[in-house]
């Protein structure tokens, strides 16, 4: 018992050094990600600007960070409760994991997009980044000029649907069938490795199949290329527009950081949620037989 206890603590220990060391650089290489879909000259630095340019990086850092608590929490919340739901449904295993990772998907994206709407807005925004306003000061007047709408802080929606329902389906489908395939390892070290490199592939390939969807929202929530005409405005007719303009490579903007970001922060994300999931289990365990 007690070495079971030790290894927790040692698989513990390993997953809050990654987590603090990997958290420190999300928001660079998520600004990154947003600098090659929108434009390379677009809003990180302005000629003649006084702020540093290092700070244009971090332009709309704060409703990524407003959101990521309920973003998370309703991630993983719901995929228990669609898994719960889905066994009543006498669906595989394997498919079961999929579908249920799907609807994960649907329920955070409608709980993010006004976030991201918000976050689009200020990157895209080319004053100093002193200059720009508040987070919330953007979201009521993107309230005030187009409403909740999907004109307004629901812009893009369908996109984002489309974007963490695909990656949540294959991002949960991909890690527990596959965890569920090797074997586990004794060694705690080794089974950090195991789950950490299982996690790192499924946040790698969820990046590369969802990221259509994700070029396609922020086309449709950032700024126009003609002021005043809306030509980005649902989700397939922009990847069809961009396919067709652009070439297929265009669909794929924005992939490395992505990757760099999603692969080892997505691995993260399920090695905390699982260290996180057994240990409130033992806790009820323990306190139910006292």
């Amino acid at each position: 018992m007690n070495t079971g206890l030790g290894s927790k603590f040692k698989e513990g220990k390993l997953i809050r050094l990654v987590t603090r060391a990997w958290g420190t650089v999300l928001g660079l290489f998520s600004n990154v990600k947003a600098h090659e879909l929108h434009g390379r000259d677009k809003y990180f630095y302005t000629p003649g600007a006084s702020q540093p340019r290092l700070l244009g990086f971090y332009k709309g850092i704060f409703p990524p960070i407003l959101a990521e608590t309920p973003k998370r929490a309703v991630k993983f919340f719901t995929f228990e409760q669609y898994k719960k739901l889905l066994g009543y449904a006498s669906l595989p295993p394997g498919l079961a994991f999929a579908v249920a990772g799907l609807g994960s998907g649907l329920t955070e994206a409608v709980v993010v997009n006004p976030f991201e709407v918000v976050k689009v807005t200020l990157q895209t925004n080319r004053n100093a980044f002193t200059e720009q306003p508040s987070s919330f000061v953007q979201a009521r007047q993107i309230i005030k000029t187009d409403g909740l709408g999907f004109q307004g802080l629901n812009k893009g929606l369908t996109a984002t649907l489309g974007r963490h329902g695909v990656f949540n389906m294959v991002y949960f489908g991909f890690y527990f069938n596959v965890k569920n395939i090797l074997p586990v390892n004794k060694d705690p070290n080794l089974e950090f490795l195991r789950k950490f490199g299982i996690g790192l592939v499924s946040g790698t390939i969820a990046s590369i199949i969802n990221i259509p969807f994700d070029v396609a929202k922020s086309r449709i929530q950032g700024p126009q290329p003609v002021p005043g005409e809306i030509k980005y405005r649902t989700c397939f007719k922009t990847m069809a527009t961009v396919y067709k303009e652009e070439g297929f490579l265009a669909l794929y903007k924005g992939l490395v950081p992505k990757i760099m970001r999603l692969g080892p922060g997505g691995a993260v994300m399920l090695l905390v949620y699982e260290y996180v999931y057994a240990w409130l289990q033992d806790t009820v365990d323990r306190k139910q037989h006292f």
